[in-house]
């Protein structure tokens, strides 16, 4: 079939079945024996079809594929010997994307978007900090405020504790202990950079679901080396990103081809020191993003490093070599070895600690979704240039896009900062000079505006404004759905 990827090569070509793509994948080794490689020519392969691709850059040098290769003379030998004809050296489409706005696109979501539990796993929160959290949004989405940023969420926080006894009587028991530990989390998390990555305009999915003008998949590509210095940030980043994906794009099932191509980079920071609670849930939403034609693939040194629940949802996968030079590193070759469709003619324990730079065993599914018996084989070199590629060059990509100029352009509309800094103020000249007595307002703002006539009428700034927050209030709705979903994906309590 036309479609299919051709991966690596062994007594016979191993192909990637597009229709089994989204039963996700698995890429291990040790550094330096080849993953990396391995991830840009199935990348590459991915976009040749026409699916969109996203993938995290943890070591910079992923940007190349938007080069012809060419240049490194043990592509041409790999060429050469696997006898590949026609072999054409091309650059794929892509775009560049970073949460720090300095070597991509930048990515802003909002406060609300990310939501309690994901807020509560960056802060590192305990449970009762964590309930104070979701008591603190609930109010916010019951009062209509905006939490666009983490000022946004800092301001809600502090009029939660200054409020603490009133809204007690409302939503519970608000601890000021609990918030002020919020507080510092917060002021830290802007430290490493929170208060460049929270904001509008927020990323729109849309735009890592985009073809090139031949109809190939975009690759986007996230610049994550700087992200990478914050763990916690950067996979609580991609598992939003994922849990957006899942709750935004519409059941498919088995599609011929998926909608996107979700390559989950150093995987191993995603488990490490994961409650039981949370690891179940990630499982389930591998599981489950899949009918939504997404497939994730994660990279990672040693099958190990996936709990088995998840690497069960694993069925293409690729290990490159591994080492044994302790009693530890024998088991896991060992259980890494087990992972695979056994092949008689093979042993595959010693077949793992002998295998070649660029060489790997390979295993995907059939047409049938069975596991493919593992094969010993040598990866296909990319069609692009490996490594990274000049400043300038990335630049130029960079304003090329269509995007360019959208995210570049930081948006800070009113939101609960605002109205909260409002009231306040409005409070202080009510008590500085003192106004006929009125009637109390609601609990904790005014009363809304009056509803306006009826037929169509002109719109002054203030009526466009209000407009803008009705739409964003009743997102508010979406956004509790979301947090319900990863309420019961990430262990929330009810």
């Amino acid at each position: 079939m036309a479609n299919q990827i051709l991966v690596a090569r062994a007594k016979s070509d191993l192909f990637l079945l597009p229709e089994m793509a989204n039963r996700h994948g698995l890429i291990t080794g040790a550094t330096g024996t080849g993953k990396t490689v391995t991830l840009q020519v199935m990348a590459e392969g991915f976009s040749r079809i026409g699916v969109p691709v996203f993938v995290a850059d943890v070591k910079g040098d992923l940007a190349g594929i938007s080069q012809p290769g060419g240049q490194n003379p043990k592509v041409a030998e790999r060429v050469k010997m696997l006898k590949l004809a026609d072999f054409i050296f091309t650059g794929s489409p892509v775009t560049f994307w970073d949460v720090y706005g300095a070597q991509g696109h930048p990515v802003h979501t909002t406060a609300s978007d990310m939501g309690p539990l994901l807020f509560s796993r960056l802060l590192n929160l305990n449970e009762t900090q964590e309930t104070v959290l979701a008591l603190v949004f609930k109010v916010a989405d019951d009062q209509g405020l905006l939490l666009l940023d983490t000022k946004d969420l800092r301001a809600m926080l502090q009029y939660a504790g200054e409020n603490a006894a009133q809204i007690g009587t409302s939503y519970g028991n608000v601890s000021t202990a609990s918030i002020g530990a919020i507080q510092r989390g917060l002021l830290a998390l802007d430290e490493q950079g929170g208060d460049t990555y929270f904001g509008e305009p927020a990323l729109d999915l849309d735009d890592l679901l985009q073809t090139a003008a031949d109809g190939r998949g975009m690759i986007n590509i996230l610049a994550a080396d700087r992200l990478l210095q914050s763990p916690k940030v950067y996979t609580t980043f991609l598992l939003w990103l994922l849990s957006e994906l899942f709750e935004r794009l519409p059941e498919v099932g088995d599609p011929e081809k998926p909608k996107l191509v979700f390559f989950f980079d150093e995987a191993h920071l995603l488990f490490d020191d994961a409650p039981k609670a949370l690891i179940e849930k990630i499982e389930q939403l591998v599981r489950l993003i899949r009918s939504k034609g997404v497939g994730v693939y994660f990279v990672t040194q040693n099958p190990l490093d996936v709990p088995e629940t998840v690497l069960d949802q694993l069925g293409n996968r690729v290990q490159h070599a591994l080492r044994a030079f302790t009693p530890a590193d024998q088991r896991a070759v060992r259980a890494a070895a087990q992972t695979f469709r056994s092949n008689p003619a093979l042993n595959v324990e010693e077949v793992i600690m002998e295998l070649a730079v660029g060489e790997g065993l390979v295993s995907f599914l059939d047409a049938k979704g069975t596991p493919g018996v593992v094969q010993r084989a040598w990866i296909l070199p990319p069609h692009s240039q490996i490594g990274p590629i000049r400043p300038e060059q990335r630049q130029q990509i960079i304003q090329s896009s269509v995007v360019f100029g959208h995210y570049e352009k930081i948006v800070d509309r009113e939101s609960a900062y605002e109205r909260l800094k409002d009231r306040a103020g409005r409070r202080a000249e009510a008590a500085a000079a003192p106004a006929p007595q009125e009637a109390p307002s609601t609990f904790p703002f005014p009363a809304p505006p009056p509803r306006a006539p009826r037929g169509r009428q002109p719109e002054s700034m203030t009526q466009a404004m209000l407009k803008s927050a009705v739409r964003a209030a009743g997102s508010q709705l979406g956004r509790q759905v979301l947090r319900g979903i990863l309420g019961s994906m990430m262990g929330g309590r009810g």
